[in-house]
């Protein structure tokens, strides 16, 4: 018997919802579940990929830390390579680094300077967007190193943090919208 092809609405049944995580409040999206059925979590990762098949991207960049779990299976699936974009101090080699607005504060993320080339085809995947902040700023290194950005996909879109007015001018797509 075939299976139903995968719909955004089957992992929105899965994501767990913990009240008060991190801190009272907060209403965690637990993605455990998607990541522990070998089918969601295929899935997922076919949707994060949208229409784009091996040979349409170069490298897949992933943000810390959930973001490399959806990212490194998904330039797998299109023989890409796969960039991680860490917190600052994290990676071995010489970085660009990036500073973006936290709620109280800043943080900063970082990216090897040779990590992606002038004109790379790049898609970036992390499991959520929030706030937009660190989507824009991974997306500010990609730049940096002149490669392209084809779409910034998400798992999750908290869509009244507003997060996507920081990422005008990229093509963004989101699975589950709450």
């Amino acid at each position: 018997m075939t299976q139903q092809p995968l719909t955004p609405a089957d992992i929105e049944r899965s994501i767990r919802n913990v009240p008060d995580f991190p801190k009272p409040g907060i209403q965690f999206k637990d993605i455990t579940p998607v990541l522990g059925d070998a089918r969601l979590f295929a899935g997922s990762v076919d949707l994060l990929i949208g229409g784009f098949k091996p040979g349409d991207v170069d490298a897949v960049v992933g943000i810390d830390a959930r973001g490399f779990i959806f990212a490194a299976a998904a330039a797998l699936r299109l023989q890409a390579g796969f960039v991680p974009v860490r917190k600052k101090g994290k990676l071995p080699y010489q970085t660009y680094e990036q500073d973006y607005a936290l709620e109280y504060g800043t943080a900063t993320i970082a990216m090897h300077v040779d990590a992606l080339k002038p004109g790379n085809r790049v898609l970036l995947i992390d499991d959520l967007l929030a706030t937009g902040g660190t989507a824009a700023a991974a997306a500010a290194l990609v730049q940096k190193l002149g490669a392209r950005i084809l779409e910034i996909a998400f798992l999750i879109e908290l869509k009244f943090l507003n997060g996507r007015s920081r990422l005008e001018g990229y093509p963004v797509r989101s699975l589950v919208v709450y």
